[in-house]
């Protein structure tokens, strides 16, 4: 690239030059033009190569860093699996050993399963390979639906939700994935809140988009772990700390899907304050096809699953 910027910056000094002795000579005038032009593609050029070489090398890290975190990730079940299997080849453990170490082996089995379907399952969403649904859905369903999935993940400790959704409010999106979002949300709300848990769930409008937001009083998120805490793998110092379980996936479902919608996910935290993590969607125009979803209540009180 400076090979070319060089003699194109000389090039250009020529030009200026040449215009400006032309005087009445109309071809050191066409000269000029033609070589300023050159100039011209050949700067712009040397600016969009300089812009591609530096996107390609950011792709090419961030390759970098997922790939040695799903090796990470993926290293500690197998060496978990293959200890088991060393136990079981020695042949030195008494059949009620030998049923642990199995019962064991399988749940390392299914943990590695499930993390490679959530890794390939976050490859169609970011990739855009996942079929999206597009269709007119109230925003009270979606959040009612998450707190069912929600109440599911977190049956051993009940916990209050505080829920306030603008009445009426609706977009178009897919339903299946924005309850993900925010169900996912939810639960990592409850993952780092201590005993005396506090979450809300609120949507309102905003111009032309909804915003869904869900905050909590937990651990928070130091202002520099802020901005890598939707990539894959991405755990907080306070969630490792703590030893919450989670192989940070949550979140980097919550960006794919958002995007996916030409929405935007951002956090507002500080360390011992809580979280805000708030969902920025547009609203979207109705499909031709769609039929007009039932009515239903939208703003709730407090909700309490004690």
């Amino acid at each position: 690239m400076l090979a070319v910027l060089v003699p194109t910056v000389l090039l250009t000094g020529v030009g200026i030059v040449l215009l400006a002795i032309g005087g009445g000579s109309l071809v050191n005038v066409v000269i000029g033009v033609l070589v300023l032009t050159l100039c011209t593609s050949a700067i712009t050029g040397y600016i969009l190569g300089a812009l591609f070489v530096g996107k390609g090398a950011s792709l090419a890290r961030i390759q970098n860093d997922f790939l040695s975190s799903v090796s990470h990730e993926l290293r500690t079940p197998l060496t978990s699996i293959r200890l088991f299997l060393d136990s079981l080849r020695d042949g030195r453990l008494s059949a009620e050993e030998q049923d642990k170490v199995l019962t064991l082996l399988g749940g390392e089995v299914e943990r590695l399963d499930k993390l490679v379907l959530r890794v390939l399952e976050l490859s169609r969403l970011e990739s855009g390979r996942h079929a999206f649904e597009r269709e007119q859905v109230m925003v009270a369903d979606i959040a009612r639906e998450a707190i069912a999935a929600f109440d599911a993940a977190t049956l051993g400790n009940p916990t209050r939700i505080q829920v306030d959704i603008e009445e009426g409010l609706r977009l178009v999106g897919d339903r299946a994935t924005l309850v993900r979002a925010v169900a996912n949300l939810l639960i990592n709300a409850w993952k780092y809140t201590g005993e005396d848990k506090v979450i809300t769930l609120s949507a309102h409008s905003s111009a032309r988009h909804v915003e869904i937001v869900v905050g909590d009083n937990g651990i928070g998120i130091s202002r520099r772990e802020q901005l890598d805490i939707f990539d894959e793998f991405a755990r907080g110092h306070g969630a490792i700390d703590r030893g919450t379980a989670g192989v940070g996936l949550g979140l980097a479902f919550v960006r794919a899907i958002v995007r996916a919608h030409r929405g935007k996910v951002t956090v507002a935290s500080r360390p011992g304050g809580g979280s805000s993590f708030r969902i920025r969607l547009p609203v979207g125009r109705r499909p031709r096809t769609a039929t007009a979803p039932r009515g239903v209540p939208v703003r709730a009180a407090v909700k309490d699953r004690s």
